[in-house]
């Protein structure tokens, strides 16, 4: 059975995706930057966006019943490769248990404001 799992962004509306779709043992979520989607916010600072994307991603594992400790795959765009080393003590904070494999690319964001973004596959526990 599919479900299908918002964030409350508008743009999810707008343009026609999920946040987060768990299918199966699965939970792939889409790419989360640093909005804080309660008042439609986001940091300039690229360490505090890196830590908004955790907490993003975090509501929505937990709605699909996951955590970020069940997180298998992450993929990660930084537009500046400068702010990418900066980001690695929240990385490490969030995923050090994990462990999960992860790709980085360099790559424009829909806007400028946006520094980092991070898409996630996660398996959903085994029901005891």
């Amino acid at each position: 059975m599919r479900k299908w799992i918002s964030s409350g962004s508008r743009f999810e509306e707008e343009i026609g995706y999920s946040r987060a779709v768990v299918d199966g043992d699965y939970v792939w979520l889409s790419g989360t930057t640093g909005y804080n989607y309660a008042t439609m916010t986001i940091a300039d600072d690229v360490v505090e966006q890196a830590e908004q994307c955790f907490q993003n991603i975090a509501a929505a594992l937990g709605e699909a019943g996951c955590t970020l400790d069940d997180v298998v795959r992450a993929f990660f765009i930084v537009p500046k490769r400068e702010d990418w080393q900066p980001c690695w003590p929240v990385i490490k904070k969030y995923f050090g248990k994990a462990r999960p494999t992860s790709t980085l690319i360099h790559a424009g964001l829909y806007t400028d404001a946006m520094r980092i973004e991070l898409e996630v596959t996660a398996k959903l526990p085994k029901k005891a």
